[in-house]
């Protein structure tokens, strides 16, 4: 979903920096979308899991490239699914560093650099688990949920100044972050249940251009967290029964 921001942004003349610990990945998107587009476009290889990250990532660009973006896009993510167990800690907290610590340093650094210009918008990917605390996503759902209530916060505290805060809460989208059988996510896409990243960014940068706070595209999510919402705690606990 990240190459398709970018691509994206490229498409609106937008020059580039693309930030990412996969360096294979990394360069040969870069690639692309020099090939694509008439823009500028460097990369970072970075670890964004690790508690400064942000503050490394901030320096090098303000500091070493000479640069405050006009839009920074908070994308980064990871999932599991699983009951959680005493060996799962190592994972579980790289999931909070990236995306609480991370997601909210940068957000700081970067929001209240661009306070001081005077314009910018901000961008952070939460999901629509927010809504649905859940077993087997317990982390997960859990810090996606701190994304949309702090980015919700913080747009009021930035709009004055001119910048815009955006938290989109994407429903299931058709990424490798999901682990899902390429037939499957096939027909998902075919059945409208999964979107395409194309659907999902044009719609998440629409709402970032036009400083909406929070979008939640798609009518998976007016229903299926209404409809969780509904089911008994009996009901839940079967299901997890079943399915772990």
């Amino acid at each position: 979903m990240g190459l398709e921001y970018a691509r994206q942004l490229a498409g609106r003349g937008y020059d580039l920096v693309l930030v990412s610990n996969r360096q294979d990945e990394l360069d040969a998107a870069a690639e692309t979308l020099r090939a694509e587009f008439p823009v500028n476009v460097r990369t970072r290889y970075q670890d964004l899991s690790v508690p400064d990250a942000a503050d490394i990532l901030f320096e090098w660009c303000t500091q070493e490239e000479d640069l405050l973006p006009d839009v920074v896009i908070n994308n980064a993510g990871m999932f599991f699914f699983k009951e959680l167990q005493t060996e799962d800690l190592d994972k579980v907290q790289s999931m909070i560093n990236l995306h609480v610590v991370t997601m909210t340093r940068m957000s700081v650094l970067f929001g209240n650099a661009m306070k001081r210009r005077g314009s910018g918008y901000l961008l952070n990917v939460s999901s629509m688990a927010a809504r649905i605390p859940a077993p087997g996503i317990t982390v997960y759902s859990a810090t996606k949920a701190y994304l949309r209530s702090f980015g919700r916060s913080l747009s009021y505290e930035l709009k004055p100044y001119g910048v815009g805060v955006t938290t989109v809460c994407p429903a299931a989208i058709a990424t490798s972050l999901y682990s899902l059988a390429e037939d499957k996510m096939r027909l998902g896409v075919r059945l409208g249940i999964i979107k395409t990243p194309q659907w999902l960014v044009k719609r998440a940068l629409r709402a970032m251009f036009r400083r909406r706070r929070v979008v939640s595209p798609g009518f998976m999510n007016v229903w299926l967290p209404a409809l969780i919402a509904l089911l008994p705690g009996s009901v839940v606990a079967f299901l997890w029964k079943k399915i772990k």
